[in-house]
């Protein structure tokens, strides 16, 4: 099997990066399609439209209306293609952002991505998450390359809820776990291939980062300020934790976070709200030693992360409730395979009872 890493062409990241938006995406097309809802519009529309003026590119910038589904993707791609635009900008929170992964795909366009909050790492990724117009579920969109430019205005994000970016620090916890894991395994990771030396390097690093940046990077942007911690924590949750889960490989505490939303109690919760409790999780599966589950522990603890059912919502254990978890963690086809060992319905209902008796 071959190693593969996969990554956008280019990562920009500071505070004030969308007064330079312009000069940046200039060399991918003139011709600019970027689409953001109403809010993220008020927030930074002005900015945008500035930057593209002043390096002489056309912007045309359309309204998201908040849902990626098929429909909205086909009127946007109308759009698009009416005003021969070069290249796609999705500016805003997951939708926005897998929206205009889909539009660049059909229309064939580079994508630059602009994330406004560090919630979760898949604004790197090469692939989209398609839903119904009504919001359930539909499909994955696996697109053929990552996105030519992903570019993260950390005074923008500095002053989203603190929650989003705690949120992120849950994703990103699990990465280097799930990269160590798919490698013992030697199993592919969602390249299709092993993971690279850097790959499981930058794994490694992102772990390595947000315990010793997250809490920091949580009291500045509690006051919506920007800090050496919070630059560390937004590249941390968005490239570290994006490169390495998709070149790494995801395992346990990924599966964990789908079987979960089996319990209603926990649809309130954010992605990585979820997966740092399905890395704890994760941890007690594979017997982790105790000195690695407590750092895991204690800085969740810290900033506010869930360590047990409890602390999620989940009101009283109930064993059937929680097999069904289990069962839909192991799953055919779920990435609690790249465990290195054998993975049951039983084994993962073990984990999960402990990890969430060692949480409380």
């Amino acid at each position: 099997m071959d190693k593969i890493i996969v990554s956008p062409s280019k990562y920009v990241q500071g505070a004030n990066a969308l007064n330079s938006i312009g000069e940046y995406v200039k060399p991918l097309g003139q011709k600019v399609f970027a689409i953001a809802d109403d809010f993220v519009t008020g927030l930074v529309g002005v900015q945008v439209k500035d930057s593209f003026a002043a390096v002489g590119s056309e912007l045309v910038l359309e309204k998201f209306n908040g849902e990626c589904c098929h429909p909205e993707i086909k009127r946007l791609v109308k759009i698009a293609k009416e005003n021969k635009s070069q290249v796609i900008i999705g500016i805003g929170g997951g939708k926005t952002l897998d929206t205009a992964k889909a539009i660049a795909f059909y229309c064939h366009t580079p994508v630059v991505i602009v994330p406004t909050i560090a919630s979760t790492d898949a604004p790197t990724s090469a692939s989209a998450v398609v839903y119904t117009p009504k919001g359930e579920f539909l499909e994955y969109l696996m697109i053929p390359r990552n996105p030519s430019m992903v570019i993260m205005d950390t005074k923008i994000i500095a002053g989203a809820p603190v929650r989003l970016i705690v949120s992120g620090m849950g994703d990103a916890l699990s990465t280097y776990f799930e990269a160590r894991a798919t490698a013992r395994s030697g199993k592919a990771t969602n390249t299709g291939g092993a993971p690279t030396l850097a790959a499981q390097a930058l794994a490694k690093l992102c772990y390595d980062t947000v315990i010793a940046d997250g809490l920091k990077a949580k009291i500045s942007v509690e006051n919506k300020l920007t800090s050496p911690a919070v630059e560390n924590i937004i590249e941390a949750n968005t490239y570290l934790s994006g490169v390495g889960f998709e070149s790494g490989g995801l395992a346990a505490a990924h599966a964990i976070h789908n079987g979960l939303t089996k319990l209603e109690e926990c649809h309130h919760l954010y992605h990585g709200e979820k997966v740092a409790f399905g890395t704890l999780v994760h941890l007690v599966l594979e017997n982790a030693p105790l000195a690695e589950i407590n750092e895991l522990l204690t800085f969740c603890k810290s900033v506010g992360l869930p360590t047990n059912l409890h602390m999620m919502g989940v009101k009283e254990l109930n064993i059937d409730k929680l097999r069904e978890v289990a069962a839909a963690s192991c799953a055919e086809g779920e990435t609690i395979y790249n465990m290195p060992f054998e993975v049951t319905t039983e084994s993962v209902l073990s984990a999960i009872l402990t990890a969430n008796k060692l949480g409380q």
